[in-house]
């Protein structure tokens, strides 16, 4: 018994040694899966970076858009204004005496 019990320690002196093929497998997905995740980690950095860069350059623009916002809102208030006088152009020739109800000068 002595004997078996030696070829057994043995046996798994060389089995603790000698990695099975899972654990190969496993460390090789394991490496990958690391390079890929310093991959992802780099390339969310580039864009991070390029996306500051495009916040920056738009915050420069800012003032151009204020002064553009101004000038839709005078524009805007003109034209509405000349709708208006138009309107009431129109409103005005409808109600002058003699118009539209047939009768002339009575």
């Amino acid at each position: 018994m002595a004997s078996s019990n030696n070829m057994r320690s043995s046996t798994d002196e060389s089995q603790s040694h000698q990695p099975s093929e899972f654990e190969v497998r496993r460390a090789a997905l394991v490496g990958e899966i690391g390079e890929s995740l310093e991959q992802v980690l780099a390339q969310m950095n580039a864009l991070n970076r390029s996306l500051e860069g495009i916040i920056e350059i738009g915050n420069e623009f800012s003032s151009v858009e204020a002064l553009w916002s101004q000038f839709e809102t005078v524009m805007g208030r003109s034209a509405a204004d000349e709708n208006d006088a138009n309107n009431d152009t129109t409103e005005t020739a409808h109600t002058t005496p003699g118009n539209g109800d047939g009768k002339h000068g009575k």
